[in-house]
C-alpha cells in the first residue's frame, strides 16, 4: 500500500519507465519538470510543439533535450491532437498538458477519431499528502464537473476507486460529503449521498465501501464520528472524499494546500490513459508527483 508520496516515487522507479507525451511543450515550467522527472526515473517523454521554441527555451534553461523525441507542430490545437494520437496509437502512455488551454486539450482527448473516450465521465482526482495524516487522501471532483448529477457522481467515484486500487487501497472507503449526516429532503446533496451508498451496496459501484451523507469532520476524524455516535466503516477513515460540486472541491483542495501545507498530485481520470493537467500555480513538486502518479496508473 502506498501511504505517502515517497512510497509513490519508489513504486514508479521500480517499474519499467512509461512514456509521456507533452502537448505544446514550449513552456519553461513544463520543460523543467520533464527534465527532473526523466532524471528521477519517473517517465520518458515525447515533446510535441514548436521545435525551435522548445530548443531555444531549453537552451536558456540549460536543459539537455538531445535524448528526447520532438515532434514539430507550430499550431497548438494540432499539437494537442498529435499528442493524444500518440497515446491512442500506443506510442505513449500518459498525456501531459503543456502550453495549451485545458479546453483544447480535452477536445482532443474526446475526439471521436484519435481521442481516448471510454464512455465514462472525465473527472479530476486530487491525491493529497497531509501533515499529520497516516495515509493519502483523495478529493474529487474539484476540477472538472461543475454540478454532477447522481450517475455522474457514481462515475466519478468509480474513476477514483480504480486509482486507489493502483495505490494498493482496496476496497476504497468513500465518504460522500454534505453539511450534515441526516438525509434531508431540502438538501439534495444528502439525498444523492444516500443513493450512492445504496448503489455501492447493490454492486452498481464496484470496489468501494461508500457511506454518506457525512460531514467533513466525521469523514476524516474517528474522534468526531464517535462523539456523534456514527457507526460506519468509512467514518473517520475515508480514502476518498466525494464533494457535491466543483466549488466545494476546489476550495477544500486549496485549503489543504495553503492552510495545511499539504502536497498534491492530480490527474484527469475516465479517459483510456491518464491525463496530467497542472496549472502554472502548481508547485514544481506537484507537477513531478502528478507525472509519477500518471506513470503508475498507466502500468495497470
Amino acid at each position: 500500500m502506498i501511504r505517502n508520496f515517497a512510497d509513490l516515487r519508489n513504486a514508479v522507479k521500480g517499474l519499467p519507465p512509461r512514456r509521456a507525451a507533452v502537448a505544446v511543450a514550449q513552456d519553461d515550467a513544463v520543460l523543467t519538470a520533464v527534465q527532473a522527472a526523466k532524471e528521477q526515473g519517473l517517465a520518458d517523454f515525447i515533446l510535441v510543439g514548436d521545435k525551435d521554441k522548445i530548443a531555444s527555451l531549453a537552451d536558456s534553461l540549460q536543459i539537455d533535450i538531445s535524448s528526447l523525441t520532438i515532434i514539430h507542430q507550430t499550431d497548438n490545437r494540432r499539437a494537442a491532437y498529435e499528442a493524444v494520437a500518440l497515446l491512442s496509437g500506443g506510442q505513449a502512455d500518459v498525456l501531459v498538458k503543456g502550453l495549451v488551454s485545458t479546453s483544447d486539450l480535452l477536445k482532443a482527448v474526446l475526439d471521436k477519431d484519435v481521442g481516448l473516450r471510454t464512455g465514462r465521465v472525465l473527472s479530476h482526482a486530487a491525491v493529497f499528502e497531509i501533515p499529520g495524516f497516516d495515509r493519502l487522501l483523495t478529493i474529487t471532483d474539484g476540477g472538472m464537473n461543475i454540478a454532477p448529477n447522481l450517475q455522474q457522481k457514481a462515475d466519478i467515484i468509480q474513476n477514483s476507486v480504480e486509482l486507489m486500487k493502483v495505490l494498493g487501497i482496496s476496497p476504497a472507503k468513500v465518504a460522500v460529503l454534505a453539511a450534515v449526516e441526516a438525509v434531508n429532503g431540502d438538501m439534495p446533496a444528502t439525498l444523492e449521498a444516500a443513493a450512492l451508498a445504496k448503489m455501492a451496496d447493490r454492486g452498481q459501484i464496484r470496489g468501494a465501501v461508500v457511506d454518506g451523507p457525512l460531514a467533513l469532520d466525521n469523514a476524516v476524524s474517528l474522534e468526531a464520528a464517535r462523539h456523534k455516535g456514527i457507526e460506519s466503516s468509512v467514518a473517520g477513515c475515508a480514502d476518498i472524499l466525494l464533494v457535491p460540486n466543483i466549488e466545494v472541491g476546489n476550495t477544500l483542495g486549496k485549503s489543504v494546500l495553503y492552510f495545511a501545507r499539504g502536497q498534491m498530485a492530480g490527474l484527469i481520470l475516465g479517459a483510456a490513459k491518464p491525463v496530467v493537467v497542472t496549472s502554472r500555480a502548481d508547485t514544481f513538486e506537484g507537477k513531478l508527483l502528478s507525472i509519477a502518479l500518471g506513470s503508475l496508473l498507466s502500468q495497470h
